[in-house]
């Protein structure tokens, strides 16, 4: 069976959490710091999309969005 994540996306995603780890890790627009590992993985995850590594599409969230569109 095939790779889901190619090496290159692992790579990207051991870097962020490094950065993590060293507290310069800061999100897009804001710069807050990130602290949460589950966001510094989704980072990780779409610094490799972006660069064109092998990750599977993004998983759409079924939280307040959705609630919202009912509305």
């Amino acid at each position: 069976m095939a790779r889901k994540y190619s090496k290159q996306a692992s790579k990207k995603v051991a870097k962020v959490m490094r950065e993590r780890k060293r507290g310069t890790l800061r999100s897009g627009r804001s710069g807050r710091k990130i602290t949460s590992r589950k966001q510094a993985i989704a980072i990780g995850l779409s610094e490799a999309r972006r660069s064109g590594a092998k990750v599977p599409k993004r998983r759409r969230s079924r939280g307040k969005s959705s609630a919202k569109r009912r509305a």
